[in-house]
């Protein structure tokens, strides 16, 4: 098969497009023919490389997929060759207790498809059986692959971890990535107001769209000052919390009392310092969140079929062009997912 690889750590140009030897699934396994897959900022620090996480070389990224299932065993009976699936990209173990409690994104042994092994950045790929789920009627291979870790991530940060509800003020940090533009649909599903934050004024206008009721310019004003004017120096329920080093501080003091941060990456750096007498005077909440649950999943897939939320998707890349998809998500000159085709 074709896939694009990369064989040591570094810039785009180490991606090489190139024949690659069929993956062989075992009797848990199928097989799928990729029609589209996602980019996430994970296949950059994959690729980058990370401090004491091992990534098997070569290696081939890719965690959103979407395509026809190639080939399952014979005694599986819920699956057929050529039925369109979305691949979950959580992969626990299925046989401990949090597996066995549906908290599979607590699994011991969890890891993210394309990062710890082989990913959809190829035309075929491997994944357990019990993680392909029938792709929402009437939606595309692009938009099928654009949205399972994204909604997953901020479906679990506001939904589960931050509890959120109507009547709450939400700040989404990044609203052109694909967990700050799932966060803005999520939490406006459930009745919040959103403050999110972009880099110019076309994705500004981008996330209004999306629902955000006011978005401020994170180039050209501060985030913190305006957040206090727009909640009357009240302060905000929910932070969205994705960046890390470059927004942490501002993310802590911009929660009113009794708020509740959620963190799920740390892009611009994970080394930061806490004041902690917000978080003890102001009885504040920080919430670490990884992924979420397969059943969180399957949530989320329903209420795309219903139409209420939709898919973001900036462009489109065949396969071979994945280095030049990656060095515009590093850029930040994209707005919702960038999706290779295959």
């Amino acid at each position: 098969m074709k896939a694009v690889r990369f064989h040591r750590h570094g810039g785009p140009e180490v991606l090489q497009y190139e024949d690659v030897p069929d993956p062989e699934p075992n009797a848990d396994e199928a097989l799928v023919r990729v029609r589209a897959c996602a980019l996430n900022h994970l296949d950059i620090w994959a690729r980058n490389g990370l401090r004491n996480v091992e990534i098997p070389l070569p290696h081939i990224s890719g965690s959103d997929i979407a395509g026809t299932v190639e080939w399952v065993p014979g005694e599986e009976t819920a699956l057929r060759k050529g039925d369109e699936v979305i691949v979950n990209p959580g992969l626990g173990c299925g046989r401990c207790e949090k597996c066995l409690l549906g908290k599979d994104n607590q699994c011991r042994y969890y890891s993210i498809l394309g990062y710890g092994n082989d990913g959809g950045y190829a035309e075929l790929v491997k994944a357990p059986r019990r993680n392909l789920i029938a792709k929402p009627a009437g939606m595309n291979f692009v938009d099928a692959a654009s949205f399972p870790l994204v909604f997953l991530t901020a479906y679990h940060m506001l939904v589960t971890k931050a509890a959120i509800g109507a009547g709450d003020t939400v700040l989404v940090l990044g609203a052109n990535s694909g967990v700050g533009s799932a966060a803005i649909q999520v939490a406006k599903l459930f009745g919040a107001r959103v403050i999110a934050t972009a880099g110019d004024g076309e994705k500004a206008k981008k996330a209004r769209e999306l629902g955000a009721d006011e978005v401020v310019d994170h180039y050209k004003q501060d985030v913190l000052e305006e957040t206090r004017k727009l909640t009357g120096k009240r302060g905000v329920d929910v932070v969205v919390e994705h960046v890390g080093k470059d927004t942490w501080d501002g993310s802590v003091k911009a929660l009113a009392k009794g708020g509740r941060l959620v963190l799920c990456g740390a892009t611009s750096g994970a080394d930061v310092t806490t004041d902690l007498r917000y978080v003890y005077n102001r009885e504040l909440t920080i919430y670490g969140s990884f992924m979420a649950s397969k059943g969180e999943l399957l949530k989320v897939v329903e209420l795309f079929n219903a139409g209420r939320l939709r898919a973001v998707v900036d462009s489109e890349y065949p396969l071979s062009r994945a280095a030049e998809a990656q060095e515009k998500m590093e850029a930040r000159r994209h707005f919702g997912k960038l999706v290779l085709t295959v």
